[in-house]
């Protein structure tokens, strides 16, 4: 499979022929997402994304989703630092699946857990978690995997629906913005919709009452209060460079922890250049016995 999840390079279904004796050695590197800029996000996450993402929509016609902005040019993520560390108080569960995900090849009748190969943590030598028991049964740790994916589906599914009701309702427009910084940098944003606030108001009582009954009214405003949040995002960036300033801040960290070391280095070098010069003017006091005549 190619790279077409965003972070996905090479996704195979998982089975006990190829799989057997396979590890995962899991952790809290998030280096596979430092290169998007967006990522797909479940409805039922938006009370938890509203605090710290701009919350918008992306895809095509046939399947609009939502998404968190995570950056404003194509190939960058502003949560993600050089370390992997994600910097934020939640991260979305697209991210926190990897690297496994259901595949179809028969729109969603039946679904194949994959994992792909290409993580840094999956291994052939049986490090860390392991998929498959000796025996060839499905280890504990393969069965929370399944869970968690099965779950996901399912909130995905009534994600889509969630949008195709904003669909039906022609409530999205695409996106334009224009950010100036203080700095003077300017960023335009694109590519993705948000909700047209004016036609949200002129919704019939009917669909509004449906709206409020399944909780999707308190997603729509948790997605506009949610736009707040791209000034925030602005300011993740090293003024000026486009570098996030996650980043940023990590090497500023990293040249603190230096500072103090380059200083010793250089009082050490200072008092032997002084020891050495003390020397130096006691041996020329001394010399080999022979003055001024």
């Amino acid at each position: 499979m190619s790279k077409t999840l965003l972070i996905y390079e090479r996704a195979v279904p998982v089975n006990k022929e190829r799989h057997a004796g396979c590890g995962v050695k899991v952790g809290d590197d998030f280096s596979f997402a430092k290169d998007v800029n967006s990522m797909p996000l479940l409805a039922q996450e938006f009370r938890e994304a509203v605090s710290e993402y701009p919350i918008v929509f992306a895809g095509t016609e046939e399947n609009i989703l939502p998404a968190v902005l995570l950056g404003f040019s194509g190939h960058e993520n502003l949560f993600v630092d050089d370390a992997g560390k994600w910097d934020s108080k939640y991260i979305p569960a697209f991210a926190r699946r990897y690297p496994y995900v259901f595949s179809s090849s028969d729109d969603g009748q039946t679904l194949t857990l994959c994992i792909d190969e290409e993580f840094s943590g999956f291994n052939q030598e049986g490090h860390g978690e392991r998929l498959f028991s000796d025996d060839g049964e499905q280890t504990p740790y393969l069965k929370k995997v399944l869970e968690f994916q099965t779950d996901f589906q399912i909130l995905y599914k009534r994600t889509l629906d969630f949008c195709k009701k904003l669909q039906k309702w022609n409530l999205l427009d695409p996106m334009q913005a224009n950010l100036k910084f203080g700095s003077g940098q300017e960023i335009s944003i694109g590519g993705f919709m948000v909700v047209n606030r004016d036609r949200l108001k002129e919704i019939p009582a009917d669909t509004l009452s449906e709206l409020v009954a399944l909780d999707e009214l308190e997603l729509i405003y948790l997605h506009l209060q949610s736009m707040r949040n791209v000034t925030d995002l602005g300011r993740r960036m090293k003024p000026g460079t486009g570098q996030s300033s996650v980043a940023a801040d990590a090497a500023e960290k990293t040249k603190a922890k230096a500072a103090p070391k380059k200083a010793a280095l250089k009082k050490k070098a200072a008092t032997r250049k002084k020891a050495a010069t003390k020397k130096k003017a006691a041996a020329g006091k001394t010399g080999n016995g022979k003055g001024k005549k």
